[in-house]
C-alpha cells in the first residue's frame, strides 16, 4: 500500500489536476476490488495506468510485459553496464571507423532489440569494415557470404553430402552446415543474387531456424544478418523481394564523410599504423541486454502514436492525409509498428532513460519505414522520395 500512496502521491504532484482527486482516492482506497473498474473508466486511468507501468515497475516489482517477476536491482544494474558497454563500444570502434555516430547508434538499437539491418551506400564507405568491426568488439562468430549471381541456397544454408563407414560399409547422408550458422551474417551485396537464393535468409531472420532435407536446425543466438547494398549500380542486380525487406528492421544509408572525417580518414590509412580492436562483450551479456530490452515498460500513448504513424502510410485507410493517397501505392505493415516501438526501447534504454517517449519513434521513424514503404508514378514524377514522405508525416 505504500507503493500505491507513493503513485497517487505522484499523480498528484505531475499533474496537478482537480479533476483526478476523486479517481485517486477511490484508486488508493480499493486497490483489488476496484482497479478493474477503474480502468474503464478512460483516458484519465489509463494516464494512472501509464504512470504505474513508467515510474513504478521497479517497485511493484512485476514485469507488466511477460507477467512475470523480476528483480529490479538486476535490471538497474544492467542498465548502467548497457551505458558503459555503449562508450566502450564506441571508443573500440572508433579506431578504424570515422565519424558516422548516427550509424553506429543504430547499428547498437538493432543488436539489441534482436533486429537485422540493411545497410545502403555506394562504394568505399567503409560498410563491410564496419560489419566486421562490430564482429569482433562482440566476441562473436562472424560468416560472410559474398553474394554473386550464381550463389545457391545450399551454398548459405548448408549441404547433405553421402558419407560410409569403413567399418560397416553402411552409407548415409550427413549434413554440412553452411555460414549462415553464425552468430553475425555479412551478407555482402545481397541484391547480387536471385531471389531464390535470397529467400535461404528468410527462414533464418525470422524464425532463427533452418530447415533443410526434412530436418530443422535451430540456429545460436545472438543471430543477426546485416546485409550491405550498392544503390547506384542497377546493371546484373535483384530487388529485394518485399517479404525480404520486411525482416530487415532498419534500412540504413550511410553517407559521405564530411571533410574533416576524409582528412582524418586519409591520414590514418595510408600510415603505417594499425589499430587492434578488443572484444568487450560476451555472448551471454548481449542476451541479457535483450532481455532487458523486452522488460522497458512503454506508455500506451506512444504505442498509439507508433501504431498510427504506421496506419497513416497506409493509402485509403481512415486517418490517411491527402499526400498519402497520392504518392504510396503500399503503406507499411504491423512489422513496423512492432519495429517503431522495440527500437524505441532501445534507444532509450542506451541512453539511461526508463521508458521511451514519441521522440524515440520519431528519431527510428525513417530507418524503420523508409523500405516498407511503396511509392507510386506520381510520386516518382514529381521527385518526392520515401524519406520526404515520412518526414512530412511525422513533421
Amino acid at each position: 500500500m505504500m507503493v500505491l500512496a507513493n503513485v497517487c502521491k505522484y499523480v498528484r504532484v505531475r499533474f496537478d489536476s482537480v479533476r483526478l482527486e476523486p479517481v485517486l482516492n477511490l484508486f488508493q482506497n480499493s486497490w483489488m476490488e476496484n482497479f478493474d473498474h477503474l480502468l474503464r473508466l478512460g483516458k484519465t486511468i489509463r494516464l494512472i495506468q501509464g504512470v504505474l507501468a513508467i515510474k513504478f515497475a521497479p517497485l511493484l516489482n512485476f514485469n507488466y510485459e511477460l507477467g512475470i517477476k523480476m528483480s529490479p536491482q538486476q535490471d538497474a544494474q544492467l542498465v548502467k553496464e548497457l551505458e558503459q558497454f555503449r562508450q566502450d563500444f564506441m571508443n573500440e570502434i572508433g579506431k578504424v571507423i570515422i565519424g558516422q555516430q548516427n550509424i553506429l547508434d543504430h547499428f547498437l538499437i538493432s543488436l539489441i532489440c534482436k533486429g537485422h539491418v540493411l545497410l545502403v551506400g555506394v562504394p568505399g564507405l567503409a560498410k563491410t569494415l564496419l560489419i566486421k568491426s562490430m564482429s569482433e568488439l562482440l566476441d562473436l562468430k562472424f560468416s560472410r557470404i559474398q553474394f554473386t549471381p550464381d550463389l545457391m541456397p545450399s551454398d548459405i544454408t548448408g549441404t547433405e553430402v553421402i558419407e560410409e563407414d569403413h567399418t560397416t560399409g553402411r552409407r548415409e547422408f550427413r549434413f554440412f552446415k553452411g555460414p549462415i550458422f553464425g552468430n553475425i551474417i555479412l551478407a555482402d551485396e545481397i541484391n547480387r543474387t536471385p531471389p531464390k537464393t535470397q529467400s535461404a535468409l528468410l527462414q533464418a531472420m525470422q524464425e532463427y531456424t533452418v530447415t533443410t532435407g526434412g530436418q530443422t536446425y535451430k540456429l545460436d543466438e545472438p543471430f543477426f544478418v546485416l546485409a550491405t547494398q550498392n544503390p547506384i549500380e542497377q546493371e546484373g542486380t535483384y530487388p529485394l523481394p518485399e517479404a525480404q525487406l520486411d525482416r530487415f528492421m532498419f534500412n540504413i544509408n550511410i553517407d559521405y564523410p564530411s571533410r574533416d572525417e576524409e582528412v582524418t580518414i586519409v591520414q590514418t590509412t595510408t600510415s603505417g599504423m594499425e589499430s587492434t580492436l578488443n572484444a568487450i562483450i560476451s555472448k551471454s551479456k548481449l542476451l541479457e541486454f535483450q532481455g532487458l530490452v523486452r522488460r522497458v515498460p512503454v506508455a500506451e500513448n506512444v504505442v498509439e502514436y507508433a501504431v498510427d504513424l504506421v496506419s497513416n502510410t497506409r493509402p485509403n485507410s481512415d486517418k490517411a492525409p491527402v499526400f498519402v493517397n497520392e504518392w504510396i501505392d503500399w503503406g507499411a505493415g504491423p512489422r513496423a509498428s512492432q519495429y517503431l516501438i522495440l527500437g524505441a526501447k532501445g534507444r532509450a534504454v542506451l541512453e539511461g532513460r526508463s521508458t521511451p517517449d514519441i521522440s524515440d519513434v520519431n528519431a527510428l521513424a525513417l530507418p524503420v519505414l523508409r523500405h516498407r514503404i511503396i511509392t507510386n508514378f506520381n510520386a516518382e514524377a514529381e521527385g518526392v522520395k520515401v524519406d520526404d514522405i515520412v518526414l512530412k508525416l511525422i513533421g
